[in-house]
């Protein structure tokens, strides 16, 4: 039995979603509220002393951090989420981590509501995302730019750089941020939304699991 333990809105979990169900792994979703704190529970802080999600049990491990556990389902598993040259594999990680590592830890909600908060209403928490997620997918459209991306962010497979994208768009859509500057990021979004597996991670579907208790996919 795989055990994902998880929030519906988190980014990083929804992009572990997308890889188990691309792979067509059976897996069962149990939900942390992140919003009532769950996260820094002695539950789950026994099973992540960062306090965070997602956390997935697979082959007799727990494993943490998105971008770990997909490289784990790569490797194991034979997903093709990183290319086999090492030229691809470093464009794929350097989109990945255009996401997961610039944009998505300063728009944490906790790190905005932070800042929010000590700015003693200086800042806006909405402004705050809609500022830094639209800076960030400017750079990551300039960086698709440069020739290798296909119909999706590396040629025509699906890699970890389109794993990490849709979750980051759909957080994007939350804050309403203006998506008309990045049109190739637009379109490969449109092209893995195609994909059925893709639209089964979804955060309604994963919010529909969690309040039906169903395990998935």
């Amino acid at each position: 039995m795989i055990v994902l333990h998880d929030y519906w809105r988190s980014s990083s979990a929804y992009r572990v979603r997308i890889g188990l169900e691309l792979l067509g792994l059976p897996y069962e979703s149990r939900p942390v509220d992140l919003v009532k704190g769950e996260q820094r529970g002695a539950e789950n802080l026994g099973r992540n002393p960062q306090g965070l999600v997602p956390v997935l049990e697979i082959d007799g491990r727990s494993l943490t951090q998105s971008l770990a556990i997909l490289e784990y389902l790569d490797e194991t598993r034979g997903a093709g989420f990183l290319p086999k040259d090492a030229p691809g594999r470093a464009r794929v990680r350097a989109l990945s981590y255009a996401v997961a590592m610039e944009i998505q830890p300063v728009c944490n909600l906790r790190v905005a509501r932070h800042a929010a908060e000590a700015s003693g209403g200086d800042i806006a928490q909405e402004a705050w995302m809609r500022h830094f997620i639209a800076l960030g997918l400017e750079g990551l459209e300039g960086m698709l730019g440069d020739g290798g991306a296909g119909r999706f962010c590396h040629g025509d497979q699906v890699t970890l750089a389109d794993l990490c994208l849709v979750p980051q768009l759909y957080n994007a859509r939350r804050w309403g941020v203006e998506l008309a500057p990045t049109p190739r990021v637009e379109a490969i979004e449109a092209a893995l939304q195609a994909i059925p597996a893709v639209r089964a991670a979804h955060p309604d579907a994963a919010r529909a699991r969690h309040e039906a208790g169903r395990a998935g996919p």
